[in-house]
């Protein structure tokens, strides 16, 4: 197992991609602790886990990730049920594809807040209670390299994201944290999935693979980044989209 006796945090957990990283960290042997954005939705997602799996070393918090204090606790209190902190994964956040014209002062305050204002007070947290050898894990997104026809607030956040990624890989590696971003594409979420497949096909033909990822191909990346088989990567965004920025 490639993650055996660590101890995770995965913001955005209770869903989607989060989701998918949470149960691939723990068949890896990862104690996790997912955050969703609600008390209840994070133990919907726990008790989803511990249905098939009632032995999994698994805890939900809920804390508000635009507040670095509440933040800093959520993750203290995950080392100390687990006895550790490894692994930040900053995973949640919003997309937005609101024209120019239309946007509002609260529409970009929004995605700043959650999209970039949460991954760096996640950086923060865990800069502070990870010791040598911890991994820190942003969710970017393939946008972060060619942008998106509207919604330029979007591609903006996670354009951040990159440079959060990239300034502190430098920062923190003297200290042995290591810094690195998955930039996923077109993926299948529950949004995605629930579209018509007239409407699928001609997004997936547009990929060079043919199709849409899954959850589960983005998770891998963040398995592979979190593990000790990327023990020299650092600084690094990671494309996981089917070549869509080739």
């Amino acid at each position: 197992m490639l993650l055996q006796g660590k101890t995770a945090v995965v913001t955005g957990g209770s869903r989607g991609i989060g989701l998918a990283i949470v149960k691939r960290f723990l068949a890896e042997g990862a104690n996790v602790a997912l955050c969703g954005s609600r008390p209840e939705t994070a133990q919907k997602a726990v008790d989803a886990i511990l249905s098939e799996n009632p032995d999994a070393p698994v805890m939900g918090l809920s804390p508000d990730l635009t507040d670095e204090a509440a933040v800093e606790a959520a993750f203290a209190s995950a080392k100390e049920r687990f006895g550790g902190l490894d692994i930040v994964c900053n995973n949640a956040g919003i997309s937005q594809s609101t024209p120019l014209g239309d946007y509002t002062a609260d529409d970009f305050d929004k995605v700043i807040d959650i999209n970039i204002k949460s991954v760096l007070n996640g950086c923060q947290a865990a800069s502070r209670l990870l010791s040598a050898g911890g991994v820190i894990i942003n969710t970017s997104s393939m946008v972060s390299k060619n942008g998106q026809p509207s919604g330029v607030g979007y591609p903006m956040s996670k354009f951040a994201v990159n440079g959060i990624t990239a300034s502190l890989a430098r920062e923190l590696g003297p200290a042995g944290i290591r810094v690195n971003a998955v930039a996923p594409g077109v993926t299948a979420t529950d949004m995605v999935a629930a579209l018509p497949e007239e409407m699928i096909k001609p997004i997936a033909d547009a990929i060079p693979m043919k199709r849409v990822g899954a959850p589960e191909d983005v998770a891998n990346c963040f398995v592979f980044l979190a593990s000790d088989l990327a023990a020299y990567v650092t600084g690094e965004i990671l494309h996981v989209d089917g070549g869509m920025t080739v």
